[in-house]
Parts: structure tokens; sequence; C-alpha cells
């Protein structure tokens, strides 16, 4: 998806799903829950996916957003400052801190709906969120590197 914020995609799911006569429910679904992702076939295949969603008789659809807080940022760049992954100079930082701009904007969105013990998921992400949880995922790696080698007795 080729935008900086998701905000008016979230704004058409809503009505469209309340239009195709499904609730929708506040909720994010894990990975660890037993899913199928929903290939996008265009940038309104979410609009299938709910079609989906109503034709296999679901009631209701979840959905899930992340919106950039300037406190997530901080945490971020406090981390690549902590880990060394990146010094006060480098590129990675700046990127990093870069992220300001997209304060209070929709980077991330999930639907999904459950059928036969199954999710059926539809996610979508702007550029800037993969590479924000990139960063993220890199970190969390990052201390559990430091985590085991402090614990190791060797």
């Amino acid at each position: 998806m080729q935008t900086d914020s998701l905000h008016l995609v979230k704004d058409d799911m809503i009505a469209f799903i309340s239009g195709n006569g499904l609730r929708r429910f506040t909720a994010y679904v894990a990975e660890d829950v037993p899913s199928v992702v929903f290939e996008e076939d265009g940038p309104d295949g979410w609009k299938d996916f709910v079609e989906h969603a109503k034709a296999s008789g679901a009631s209701f659809v979840t959905m899930s957003e992340v919106e950039l807080d300037k406190e997530d940022i901080e945490l971020l760049v406090a981390q690549m400052r902590s880990q060394d992954f990146a010094g006060d100079d480098s590129p990675e930082l700046d990127d990093a801190q870069s992220l300001i701009k997209y304060v209070g904007k929709v980077g991330y969105l999930q639907l999904g709906f459950a059928h036969q013990g199954v999710m059926f998921l539809y996610e979508t992400a702007t550029e800037w969120y993969d590479q924000y949880q990139q960063w993220m995922e890199a970190m969390a790696e990052l201390g559990s590197i430091h985590l085991d080698s402090a614990s190791d007795p060797e």
C-alpha cells in the first residue's frame, strides 16, 4: 500500500463492513493463533476479504490498527542507542528518528474472521511501518542475545 497513513482505508473498511451487515469487533489476532493470511489482489482486495467473511456466515469481523505514537519512536531510538545498534551519526538512527513525521498516522490494519476453527486474516501496512517493525524485531533479537550471553556461566 503506497500511502503514509491508512486512516482513509480504515474509514472505508468500517463503512464497507457495516454496509455488508457485519459487525466489527476490535481485536488483534496474534501470530500464535491458527490462521490463513488473505493475499491481496489489488488495492481494494480487502473488500473481497469482507465479502468472503459474509459468504462464510461470519457475523462479525475483527479489526485492529496501529497508530504510531511519539513514545514508540523514543523507545526505538533509546533501544538502538543502548544496544549499540547505531551510533549517534548513523543513517539507521537518523532514519528511525525521521519516523516522527508519521506520529498519529495509521501504519497497520488487520481484519479477521473465524471459520471452522481457523482465523482468516487480511493485513496491510505502510512502508514506514514495515521498516519500524523490522527495527523493533532487530532490537528484540539483540536484547535476547545480550541476555543470553550475560546469563552464560562461561
